[in-house]
């Protein structure tokens, strides 16, 4: 989406309305120069805002005051990013959903927080609801969230955002949402399970994946998101698990130079990887756990163990409390609770696992990294409760980078 305001603006325009700035506080630094450094805080927020049907996210978002979106808006700004990715809003092709919310959630103040402003964002089609025309689920039938290139009830459930506060080069954004599965050398499609035809056809994203370039001052940061597939609701074929790990892989062959990147091709037809010499973050809700959970073996090692990623491990102490008290599934769990970001079902399973994930290049500087879920009593807490949420079930996942100005 083209950007309305700039930042220094939007800033300006926010004064002018007596809203003022977040208060000076480490969960709420906002963006600042510092000699010949840029200080920014990247992070992603599965914020749950997806709706049964198509167009009923856009109806709350127009009144203000959905409870739901009125504590994910709030974490928000206790937590001020300076470049998020929203995983699961759902998208509209006009793009309203992002100004409703910008406009009668975050620029407003929740139980008395600093509005949060950004001047930047954008979304793109995503690949959930969109009809295949196939039978992908293999019921005999065509039709229904199943058979969507990627599982949804209507084109665009589950969808993505990125805002930021620093200018999107949006002429310069690479999606991949077409990216054939079969075009990855070495994939573990089934295609036992699907059949020679319809195999040929799949698209390896169930959301999209994007390249978005940012300009932070003379630098350019690229955030590379994504939402791949949950490893679960399959057969023994193991077609999801087996895509989450295929998603993830795109990524770490983006990432890799030579014979690794080269079979990757964008919608625009453009072939290759990510330059070496080019910043990144690795944003997004990755539906894998290092150790616990369904997740292909390996899955998200595959990023966390790559030479050009930096796992700065984001921890807290409320992923731990809620691993204790709530028992179930996480007694056995081998990821440390404290890296836990998503709070799943204990009993019978999965238990609270750690799948969203910010992942810095090495070459940027990092200060500090956290994952917001405070311990009972703590301020904050009751946006973080246990189901029903009043939030979501994931976590707000941060980074606070360096990078030169």
């Amino acid at each position: 989406m083209s950007p309305q305001l700039s930042r220094r603006r939007a800033l300006v325009a926010a004064a002018a309305a007596g809203l003022g700035l977040p208060a000076a506080a480490e969960a709420a630094a906002p963006a600042r120069r510092n000699g010949r450094f840029e200080n920014l805080r990247v992070a992603t927020y599965n914020v749950s805002m997806n709706r049964s049907e198509e167009g009923q996210l856009l109806k709350d978002l127009a009144t203000g005051e959905d409870a739901q979106i009125r504590a994910v808006a709030e974490v928000i700004q206790l937590n001020n990013p300076d470049i998020l990715l929203l995983n699961e809003f759902d998208h509209d092709e006009a793009g309203r959903g992002i100004e409703l919310f910008q406009s009668n959630y975050l620029q407003v103040a929740q139980n008395g927080k600093s509005p949060v402003h950004y001047a930047y964002s954008y979304t793109a089609p995503v690949n959930t609801g969109v009809p295949s025309g196939l039978d992908l689920d293999g019921s005999g039938s065509v039709g229904g969230p199943e058979d969507a290139w990627g599982f949804g009830e209507f084109p665009g459930q589950y969808g993505m955002v990125v805002l930021s506060r620093y200018p999107i080069l949006t002429e310069q954004v690479r999606t991949f949402q077409n990216l054939r599965w079969a075009d990855m050398p070495s994939n573990l499609l089934p295609t036992e399970f699907y059949g020679e035809q319809i195999a040929a056809q799949l698209r390896l994203s169930s959301k999209s994946h994007w390249d978005v370039p940012v300009q932070i001052g003379g630098s350019v940061l690229h955030v590379l998101a994504a939402h791949p597939t949950p490893p679960s609701f399959d057969g023994p074929e193991k077609r999801n698990q087996r895509r989450n790990s295929d998603e993830i892989r795109l990524w770490a062959d983006y990432l890799s130079t030579g014979s690794r990147s080269r079979w990757i091709v964008d919608d625009a037809g453009t072939r290759g990887g990510l330059d070496p010499s080019e910043p990144f973050v690795v944003l997004g809700d990755y539906n894998a756990d290092p150790a616990d959970g369904d997740s292909w073996p390996s899955a998200i090692a595959q990023l966390l163990e790559h030479p050009r990623v930096r796992d700065t491990a984001p921890r807290s102490e409320g992923g731990a409390e809620a691993a204790r008290l709530q028992a179930g599934a996480n007694t056995g769990h081998r990821t440390d609770p404290r890296l836990d970001t998503a709070d799943f079902t204990d009993d019978p399973g999965p238990g609270n696992l750690r799948v969203d994930y910010v992942l810095p290049a090495t070459t940027l500087q990092v200060a500090s990294s956290a994952v917001y879920w405070p311990v009972q009593g703590e301020p904050g807490s009751e946006l973080t409760g246990s189901h029903p949420f009043p939030t979501s079930d994931h976590r707000l996942v941060r980074v606070d980078l360096q990078m030169r100005a």
